[in-house]
């Protein structure tokens, strides 16, 4: 083959390498370019936070025209909607209510709401969106709830957040059968060996990891308790049982006999009973239910789209109408100093 011949192929194979390139390159770009809520295949590089199985309930988005998207479609809309809340687990049950309320003020708005564990949401948050039955869904939230101020101070060392509220507070109990069969009193004697227990997971629930934790090593019996594990669905201990999810699956082990007492939010127990669980509570002192400690804590997440409607939504929590709509399910009204936006410490 001639020079000019070999200089021609070699000339057009570069090209071709160069187009491919090229193509390459505006595929990723489109790809970068699409909505932050727009769905992808889950083998996309960063790898997303998966929701949990059978937790549709906690993903929706309250559509203007009334009607609740849940699921995969509520995570197909969410955010295509006009404020995106990720919220601690433990007041799923007031979220119809909270956002009702809401919407009165902001009628022609879509509110998008995933309510799982505060842990959990902070792991979404950093990888940047989920996975929900094999499809990814990348974006974050406007507003982010946790139960602990831990939870908001990672987010502002990751650049993610700068303000906070507390925009109310709980406490924690014991929830046991009808009739106390145990005989459960307090603390210690979910470490007996005649108790079996459910407690909320170590390694992403919020009530677990800042408030009762802390109780069970300042009474040295956390090893008891977990056996030196931190798991999530697991038999901790021949005693000990760490949820999967929430620790609302609590009321449903003692229902079924596979468990006699675990540890709970006064508010879970509440709405444990409203639902017609066979439980009862029992009450803690202030040194074990925190009752002077827990603060659920609020605040935007720096570059939202929507940060207008976010800072609409904090103002809401700090409002009356917001207070009352969370005391209608237990929670304790926050002080004024609280429901300061005020920078994360």
């Amino acid at each position: 083959m001639s020079t000019p011949a070999r200089h021609g192929r070699l000339l057009s194979s570069q090209t071709a390498v160069l187009a491919l390139a090229l193509v390459t390159l505006t595929s990723l770009a489109d790809l970068r370019a699409q909505p932050a809520g727009a769905p992808a295949a889950s083998s996309a590089a960063a790898p997303l936070t998966a929701v949990p199985r059978g937790k549709d309930d906690d993903l929706k988005v309250y559509e203007a025209d009334g009607r609740i998207a849940r699921g995969r479609e509520a995570m197909a809309r969410m955010q295509g909607a006009d404020l995106v809340l990720w919220l601690a687990g433990n007041q799923f049950f007031a979220m119809d209510e909270v956002i009702g309320t809401f919407r009165k003020q902001h009628p022609t708005w879509r509110v998008g709401v995933i309510t799982l564990p505060p842990g959990l949401i902070l792991e979404a948050i950093k990888a940047g969106g989920w996975t929900h039955e094999s499809i990814a869904y990348p974006g974050r939230p406007d507003v982010y709830a946790s139960v602990n101020l831990g939870h908001l101070r990672a987010l502002k060392a990751a650049g993610l957040m700068e303000s906070h509220l507390v925009y109310m507070r709980n406490e924690m109990q014991i929830i046991v059968a009808p009739g106390n069969p145990k005989g459960v009193r307090g603390i210690v004697d979910l470490a007996r060996d005649d108790v079996r227990t459910s407690m909320p997971n170590p390694v992403n629930e919020g009530i677990m990891q800042f408030y009762a934790r802390g109780v069970f090593e300042r009474r040295g019996l956390w090893d008891r308790i977990s056996g030196g594990r931190e798991c999530v669905a697991c038999q901790a201990t021949p005693n000990t049982w760490f949820t999967e999810v929430h620790h609302r699956e609590t009321p449903v082990r003692i229902r079924e006999g596979l468990s006699d007492a675990g540890i709970v939010w006064k508010t879970e127990a509440l709405e444990a009973l409203r639902e017609g669980a066979r439980v009862e509570a029992v009450e803690l002192p202030p040194e074990d239910s925190r009752r002077d400690e827990v603060a659920y804590v609020a605040g935007p997440l720096t570059g939202s789209p929507r940060r207008a409607a976010a800072d609409a939504y904090l103002r809401f929590l700090a409002s009356p109408a917001g207070q009352e709509a969370y005391a209608r399910f237990g929670f304790v009204a926050a002080g004024p100093e609280d429901l300061r936006l005020r920078q994360i410490p």
